[in-house]
């Protein structure tokens, strides 16, 4: 049995996102083939995501010190506890399954302060004198994305930075495998954005049957 993580980062649902139209997909039939397996689904935008601010190092600084977790304040244990809960859950997963759209070139806020979250050495990777070596060398992930202008080729191609940006996370933390499904086009061609978004779906379906 796998521990699939299904990662959304959209304030909107399948009825109004490309993206989350394609990822449910995939994951209603991934559930379907794979009927052994354990989804869960974090939702971020419901999803209590800490960002590493002041209180979070104060509260590490203090851990690192030798200090013991009840001697943090109240804030730090909230937020320094909420960090380790996430970052656990993550690599006892086995899958990753990141949606997100394409925004500004990129993905939302708080795709980026999940990463942050579970980027932690000795969990994620470690560092070793030939320099840093990942440790999730025994996941596969996947994002799927939709970007509502042409980022595949043309003047915007190099431009997009979401998936390069998980590419590089992925590969810094050792997991082999990382595939991206991408949904692009609907806003430029609004006459062709139902068949787009179709045509999302069906390969998110298909996928669903190999990942």
């Amino acid at each position: 049995m796998a521990k699939v993580l299904f990662i959304t980062a959209h304030p909107h649902d399948e009825t109004q996102s490309y993206s989350m139209a394609a990822g449910q997909a995939f994951i209603n039939t991934y559930t379907e083939v794979n009927t052994d397996d354990q989804i869960i689904h974090l939702d971020l935008y419901k999803e209590i995501i800490p960002q590493i601010d002041a209180d979070v190092f104060q509260g590490w600084g203090k851990l690192q010190t030798g200090k013991g977790f009840e001697e943090l304040s109240d804030l730090e244990q909230e937020k320094v506890g909420r960090l380790s809960e996430l970052s656990e859950q993550f690599i006892n997963a086995d899958k990753y399954v990141f949606v997100t759209p394409l925004w500004n070139f990129s993905f939302p806020p708080v795709m980026k302060a999940y990463i942050d979250s579970v980027a932690v050495a000795g969990k994620a990777f470690k560092y070793t004198e030939q320099g840093p070596v990942g440790l999730l060398t025994d996941k596969k992930a996947l994002h799927i994305q939709a970007r509502g202008g042409i980022y595949s080729e043309g003047p915007a191609a190099g431009m997009e930075m979401g998936h390069r940006y998980l590419t590089a996370v992925m590969s810094f933390f050792g997991v082999p495998s990382f595939e991206g499904l991408f949904i692009e086009g609907h806003a430029a061609m609004p006459n062709k954005a139902e068949e787009i978004k179709e045509d999302g779906i069906k390969r998110a379906k298909d996928l669903a049957h190999t990942f």
